[in-house]
């Protein structure tokens, strides 16, 4: 057996933990949880939420493979060819992941149990639709209590989901600094006063705050009941289903496309050579860069088994997620991102959540006309960016876009040139250390390049 290595995520939860060994995720059950797994597996509740496609399955193996004395049961999940973090999607797909999450528990509700906690984390995105991946997180349902991860739900749901609707920006990204979740006390003083009118937001808002601000105090739990669990849980599911992304109508690079000053006959020409190039290339896992409503993600889709596409425009991201799910390959993974700033390792000892970098491990990277942004719009250099792409993938198809063109034009109205050295001989001369250029051409209707590379 290959060398055991525990998740260093995976340490929270006396019920088991996450562990790989060789090329395999595995899940050790302890024996402080076998009543509760024994309950999940043999209740019908495993049975019917895989069928349903709601929870990720597993087999079972009677080797402990730790060698630890609390092991009840190995079990081999499902395996899942990436993971993404909630502070990376786009508002439905975390819009998505609440409801996935409140109707795991509704179903568990009839077999005698009930979700002890209600993260994000618990959820993944799996051949385009959210499934729940944590087998250890059911529990034995007491109908005197309560539900107990009811405000984790909110701080890691309901509340980002509330302060993005009613603000109107990107507020998701807050659960990268509040990887907990975002405080009932932060979400009451960021939310608008007209959000007040709001039931929800009295109920599960501005209550929870004066509960929280309030002097402890002894209150009895006979009152609660399995009823009042699921009103709360279908107020919750009303609540989540009306909420709206904030994003504008049009971002900056929503309509980059449709409105392009190239025109139709550029975007048709560059999809000409990007389909020649593809043809003769050999990949599984492609990440496109700069994707932006993901014209291209579509097109590498075709022979990919996985196109992650990456960009920082929300909307256009949300877009490209709607789209994903309609589709039956369902092998586009679209995640909000800033390749001037992508997801840092975070956690305990900067180990829990793996960098967005760290996770990625492409055959293929696409960077269409994003490296003027990245160059002029972040500062970025030349040769920083050849070593960063290199450093990703082992191919590589990316667009240059000459001084002359209109877009870099704009980009400079508003600034000082200062970037002496950004020109086609420069772009070479420092991706060529990294690269060999495999094919090269003048893409018709305008003086953009486009590259295909092959790491040496």
């Amino acid at each position: 057996m290959s060398k055991v290595s525990q998740h260093p995520a995976s340490f929270k939860d006396p019920a088991g933990f996450i562990f790989e060994a060789g090329q395999l995720v595995y899940r050790q059950v302890n024996n402080i949880y076998a009543k509760q797994y024994r309950t999940l597996m043999d209740s019908g509740l495993y049975t019917k939420l895989v069928a349903e496609k709601k929870l990720l399955a597993h087999s079972e193996l009677t080797e402990n493979l730790t060698g630890r004395n609390d092991w009840y049961s190995t079990l081999i999940p499902e395996q899942l060819s990436f993971i993404s973090y909630p502070y990376e999607w786009c508002f439905n797909a975390l819009k998505d992941a609440a409801l996935l999450t409140l109707s795991v528990l509704k179903t568990s509700l009839q077999f005698g149990m009930v979700l002890k906690d209600a993260t994000p984390y618990n959820i993944q995105f799996h051949q385009g639709q959210p499934i729940f991946i944590d087998t250890l997180s059911f529990d034995t349902y007491n109908p005197a209590e309560p539900w107990v991860a009811y405000r984790q739900f909110c701080e890691t749901f309901l509340f980002p989901l509330y302060l993005e609707h009613y603000l109107k920006t990107d507020c998701i990204p807050l659960l990268g600094t509040y990887l907990t979740g975002i405080p009932v006390d932060v979400t009451a003083k960021l939310l608008p006063p007209k959000s007040k009118w709001s039931l929800g937001v009295r109920l599960h808002v501005l209550l929870q705050n004066n509960i929280k601000r309030s002097k402890p105090v002894t209150t009895s739990r006979q009152g609660f009941s399995k009823q009042k669990l699921e009103n709360l849980l279908t107020h919750l599911e009303s609540t989540i289903r009306a909420l709206r992304p904030g994003y504008p109508i049009n971002t900056t690079w929503s309509n980059y496309y449709e409105e392009t000053i190239l025109g139709k006959e550029y975007l048709q020409e560059k999809e000409k050579l990007l389909r020649k190039y593809c043809s003769a290339l050999t990949y599984h896992t492609v990440v496109d860069c700069g994707a932006n409503d993901g014209y291209f993600t579509k097109i590498l889709a075709e022979k990919a088994t996985q196109v992650i596409a990456l960009d920082n425009d929300s909307r256009c991201i949300n877009t490209l997620y709607e789209y994903s799910k309609q589709q039956p390959a369902r092998n586009i993974h679209a995640l909000v991102s800033d390749l001037s700033n992508p997801s840092p390792a975070l956690g305990f000892a900067n180990k829990e959540r793996k960098s967005l970098l760290q996770r990625l491990a492409p055959d293929l990277v696409l960077a269409l006309a994003l490296v003027h942004h990245l160059v002029i719009g972040k500062n970025i250099p030349l040769d920083f960016l050849a070593s960063f792409f290199s450093a990703m993938a082992p191919r590589l198809i990316i667009e240059f876009i000459p001084k002359e063109d209109e877009k870099i034009k704009q980009l400079l109205q508003s600034r000082t040139d200062i970037f002496t050295s950004y020109s086609q001989e420069h772009f070479e001369k420092v991706f060529t250390e990294h690269y060999t250029i495999q094919a090269k051409d003048i893409i018709p209707s305008s003086q953009r390049i486009l590259y295909c590379m092959i790491r040496k």
